[in-house]
Parts: C-alpha cells; sequence; structure tokens
C-alpha cells in the first residue's frame, strides 16, 4: 500500500522566511548577535533544540524556552496569516491522491500550535489520517522517529512511503526510515542533498508533470 508523509513548512506552505524572521528577532533579543544566514543554519528540530544549540542547555529552563518558542510562534502566525496558502498545486494534488484512496500523513517538527494553525485555516484536517507533531517524538529529525510513526499509524511498510520534505535533516530522516522523497526546493538548493540517493525527484511546487508519475 502506498502512502504519502508530508512535513509541514516550507513542504505544504511556504512559510520558512517568516520563521526565519520569527527566530532572527527572538534570538537577537535574547542576545545571541546572530545574522539572519546564521539563524537558518539552525532551523531543524524542535524549538526547545533549537535554543539549546544555539545558547547552550543551562541557559533556560524547559518551561522557560517553552514560553519562549510560543511567543516566537504567536509572532510567526500575525505575520503570515495574510499569506496562509497552500504551495501551488498541492489542493489538486490533495484531491488527487484522496480519490486514488492513498492515505496521507503529515511528520513534522512543530508543534501542534502551529499544525493546527494550518490545518484549521485552510481546511485540511479530512485529508490526513494521522498526523505526528514535535510533541509526539522523543528525538527529532534526522532520527527516523517521526516518519516511522506516521507509517505505524497508517499500518504503511516504510519501503512504502513517499516523504514529501524540504529540508536536508528531513531527507535523512527519510532515509534512515527507508523511505524515499520528493524534495520541494523552497528553501534549500539541490547541492544541498547531494549526500542522499533516496530521492525521487526535486520539484519547486505540485504542479510539477513528474509527480503524476506517484499514482502509476
Amino acid at each position: 500500500m502506498k502512502a504519502f508523509i508530508f512535513d509541514l513548512n516550507g513542504t505544504m506552505i511556504n512559510d520558512m522566511e517568516y520563521h526565519l524572521d520569527g527566530w532572527y528577532n527572538m534570538l537577537n533579543k535574547l542576545g545571541a548577535n546572530m545574522t539572519r544566514e546564521a539563524v537558518r543554519g539552525h532551523m531543524y528540530g524542535k524549538n526547545e533544540e533549537l535554543l539549546m544549540r544555539i545558547f547552550g542547555k543551562e541557559r533556560f529552563t524547559l518551561p522557560q524556552m517553552l514560553e519562549i518558542a510560543h511567543e516566537k510562534e504567536v509572532l510567526y502566525q500575525e505575520a503570515f496569516r495574510p499569506h496562509l496558502e497552500l504551495i501551488a498545486g498541492l489542493p489538486a494534488f490533495l484531491r488527487q491522491a484522496a480519490d486514488a484512496g492513498i492515505p496521507m500523513t503529515i511528520g513534522s517538527a512543530a508543534n501542534r500550535f502551529n499544525i493546527s494553525f494550518v490545518l484549521d485555516n485552510l481546511q485540511l484536517h479530512d485529508y490526513f489520517n494521522a498526523v505526528v507533531s514535535a510533541e509526539d517524538v522523543a528525538t527529532s529529525k534526522p532520527n527516523p522517529e517521526v516518519f516511522l510513526k506516521c507509517a505505524a499509524a497508517i499500518h504503511a511498510t516504510p519501503a512504502d512511503c513517499i516523504v514529501f520534505e524540504d529540508a536536508p535533516k528531513g531527507v535523512e530522516a527519510a532515509l534512515n526510515a527507508g523511505m524515499q522523497a520528493v524534495v520541494l526546493t523552497t528553501m534549500h538548493t539541490r547541492d544541498e542533498f547531494a549526500a542522499y540517493p533516496n530521492i525521487l525527484a526535486f520539484v519547486e511546487d505540485y504542479t510539477d508533470p513528474v509527480l503524476q508519475q506517484l499514482f502509476a
């Protein structure tokens, strides 16, 4: 049984620059003194992991990190809400997959607050059989836990799952899970994925005709 697993940010919605703005402002408010490009290099995994990578494990308590992250996410949602829409071609792609009986899940390092922000406002819940968020895993990508939990939730074998991702760490997680991947080039360039042999295709959006091969 073929199954599709979608990352969220940068894969379903083109919002990564808004996350970058949010983290750039928040981290420098906290004294990180980082450039935008330096911040970009840290934008993977859970929010708490990002903060610990930059400030060390002793700077903030877990409740403090959760409060900082929530403040950043509120600012992100306020900024991105007027622009909230699916990446081009994705509405039709989701309908086609649903009509074909292909089970779909979301496997994301985003927290439930941000995932619900997207699914609620774009009325997408009915398309997805399961959602695995940051709160549901112990270890973030490139650990394969998130994608393996997605597969288990729909009783699919990893080899039958195709992961849609925009980040090298996500593609690496798919590789570690024994899954192939389609890369959305919304945030990273092709050469950043040179190390990964599990990539089926690179696409700018879901209008690319190559994606029709997934329904063959």
